[in-house]
């Protein structure tokens, strides 16, 4: 539905539906490993910052009946190149 959704200094990388699902989508990346995880770097505080963010999103596009969730996509990357994506629904719920 939408890409980089943003209030304020904050932001929501995606927004997707799937019939009456609704979910707000963090992705982060790494190449090589040296930083650790990319589901790790989805901090307490930048998982606030989602929900702020999506909070705002409902007020002003959501609708009767729509159900949301939080989810998280990891890619990745290998120093020789490969690419591995993890897509975790539900990954986080709001006040978590």
């Amino acid at each position: 539905m939408e890409r980089n959704v943003r209030h304020r200094r904050r932001e929501i990388d995606l927004v997707v539906r799937r019939g009456t699902m609704v979910a707000f989508v963090e992705v982060k990346g790494r190449r090589g490993g040296e930083k650790g995880d990319p589901l790790e770097a989805i901090t307490a505080r930048k998982r606030r910052e989602i929900e702020a963010v999506a909070r705002w999103w409902v007020a002003r596009h959501g609708r009767e009946g729509e159900l949301y969730r939080f989810d998280a996509v990891a890619v990745r990357a290998s120093r020789r190149g490969a690419v591995a994506v993890e897509h975790v629904e539900g990954a986080w719920f709001l006040g978590e």
